[in-house]
């Protein structure tokens, strides 16, 4: 079974050796899905989460522009795995040959994917095995807007009393 996720934001937790590290955090079924991120990726996020634009494209934006010119679409993007302690996705995607779609899956890293998807607005779904897995009451996970919350989207996230959720989901 699959559902549908949006992006609450991205967070910082703590890391094993006490730095702060990125996360993107989901939303499913009333929880909170932490998924830990690079700082490059977190950016990419958050920028596309408040429709800001380089004056180059980044990468994702490249991908989606590309994609698209080749006569292809994104449809959405999976959560689809966990495996010790790394998430794993999958981007779903089409391109028409004479009328016709055909479809194509790619395997992503969470991070890639959720960049991917809002860029264009696709659905996110989550795996239940992974909302088991990973989701977590809204309560478990202290999340604070920051000073700036009206314009942006990270929020303070605390992990050090879980150490079943490291930093290398991505």
């Amino acid at each position: 079974m699959e559902h549908t996720a949006r992006i609450e934001g991205i967070g910082m937790g703590v890391g094993p050796d006490g730095a702060s590290v990125p996360a993107v955090i989901l939303e499913a079924q009333n929880e909170y899905v932490p998924i830990f991120i690079t700082d490059d990726q977190a950016q990419s996020i958050q920028l596309a989460l408040e429709r800001q634009t380089f004056e180059r494209p980044l990468t994702h934006d490249l991908l989606v522009e590309m994609v698209t010119e080749f006569g292809g679409a994104i449809d959405s993007v999976r959560i689809d795995d966990l495996a010790d302690g790394t998430f794993f996705a999958k981007v779903t995607a089409e391109r028409y040959e004479d009328g016709e779609p055909e479809p194509f899956t790619f395997d992503a890293r969470p991070s890639d994917a959720l960049a991917i998807a809002v860029r264009i607005d696709c659905p996110i779904v989550i795996s239940q095995d992974v909302l088991d897995a990973a989701g977590r009451p809204p309560s478990t996970i202290d999340v604070q807007d920051t000073d700036d919350a009206d314009a942006s989207h990270e929020h303070a996230l605390d992990t050090r009393e879980d150490p079943e959720h490291e930093p290398d989901g991505h």
